[in-house]
């Protein structure tokens, strides 16, 4: 076998050696979109789950809002603005220290393309260009 030979030989099976390769990561990139699609099916129908659970948490909230208030009237006698001015602002103080600590949380290191996306989603919204 001459030296042109084996070259074209070696070269032909590494060229072999690279399809295959290539093959196979096409395979894997084709799993993994795949997987990609079924997990975003299971978060959005999960952010629905947990705005309708968020919607009935604010229903039981009000409702027991409500509850409270009347006891206030009946249990202390209070009239109706002052009862009402309570819950108002224990609403007031709960919402600050909520937002306090999810601002907080929702700080940390955001990835550039992470913004991006939250800048289109924004203009989007706001119907900006």
């Amino acid at each position: 076998m001459s030296d042109s030979s084996r070259s074209k030989g070696g070269f032909g099976a590494a060229a072999r050696v690279t399809a295959l390769a290539g093959s196979v990561m096409d395979l894997h990139v084709r799993i993994a979109l795949q997987e990609v699609d079924r997990e975003k099916r299971r978060l959005i129908s999960g952010g629905i789950f947990l705005l309708m659970g968020g919607a009935f948490m604010l229903f039981a909230l009000l409702a027991a809002e409500a509850v409270l208030v009347v006891w206030m009237q009946k249990s202390l006698g209070w009239d109706l603005i002052p009862a009402l001015l309570v819950v108002v602002f224990l609403d007031l103080l709960l919402a600050g220290f909520s937002l306090r600590i999810g601002g907080g949380l929702a700080k940390g290191p955001y990835l550039p393309e992470t913004w991006e996306g939250l800048a289109r989603t924004t203009k989007a919204v706001l119907g900006r260009p």
